[in-house]
């Protein structure tokens, strides 16, 4: 029986991607080496459609961590060490839930925060370069995060020198933890706008649910929803480990 050779055209199809993304894969090692016809055309088989499919599902952003560690997984499953991409992918899998740990451990200060806890015991205020040596941050961060509109720090009338005190501190530290956790600075000022206004229930949903004033001004990036962005990389590890199953059960299977 003929073997059913795939083009190029098809496994673009399926992938819903153009033909030239097919064709960078195999350039980059994506795929296990593609045999051509008598006529010059490539000929893929199954294997090469499943290993697009995992180059697909890896490498497109929003990732966490070294990208680099995707693309190991990925020629790993090119060069039919599947037991490596296997691990890799585990390993990933592990490295998202680490990320989905902070951020849930990130949340939990900030609606101890927003419940009125003091967070900072600080008994007399600082100027800014103590205050960022107590808070184990750079002065341009104070800044930064000061010109974002994150906070308002008040002055000293004589000389206009900023002055943190154990409210600001406390602020402070919410928003580095968030910071540090992965939520972009968007999502912060949105979540502190709503605790400002007297409204300090739901805080987890207005870091992950953009207004809609938000989502006309501007493209809500993955950061902006960076606790859903997680569960759906989660999903996606998850995916990664059923496909290179499969990919397995297909070798054992010639």
């Amino acid at each position: 029986m003929a073997t059913t050779f795939l083009r190029t055209s098809d496994l673009a199809q399926e992938l819903d991607v153009h033909v030239n993304t097919i064709r960078i894969y195999e350039a980059s090692g994506f795929l296990s080496n593609v045999p051509r016809g008598t006529n010059g055309y490539r000929q893929y088989r199954a294997i090469h459609l499943e290993q697009a499919r995992l180059a697909h599902l890896a490498l497109h952003w929003p990732y966490v961590g070294n990208k680099q560690h995707l693309i190991d997984l990925v020629k790993s499953a090119a060069n039919d060490d599947l037991g490596m991409a296997m691990e890799f992918a585990y390993e990933y899998l592990a490295d998202v839930r680490a990320e989905r740990t902070h951020a849930e451990a990130a949340i939990a200060f900030l609606e101890r925060w927003a419940a009125g806890y003091a967070l900072d015991a600080s008994s007399h205020p600082m100027h800014i370069r103590q205050a960022a040596a107590h808070l184990n941050v750079s002065i341009d961060m104070l800044r930064n995060w000061e010109r974002n509109g994150l906070l308002t720090v008040p002055r000293e009338p004589a000389n206009q020198y900023r002055l943190y005190g154990s409210a600001e501190l406390g602020r402070l530290r919410v928003i580095r933890m968030l910071v540090k956790s992965g939520f972009s600075l968007a999502a912060i000022l949105r979540m502190l706008q709503q605790a400002d206004s007297g409204n300090s229930r739901n805080l987890r949903d207005a870091l992950n649910i953009p207004s809609e004033e938000d989502t006309h001004d501007y493209v809500v990036v993955a950061a902006d929803r960076w606790l859903a962005s997680l569960l759906k990389l989660e999903q996606r590890a998850q995916e990664m480990i059923e496909l290179i199953g499969r990919m397995i059960e297909m070798l054992h299977t010639q």
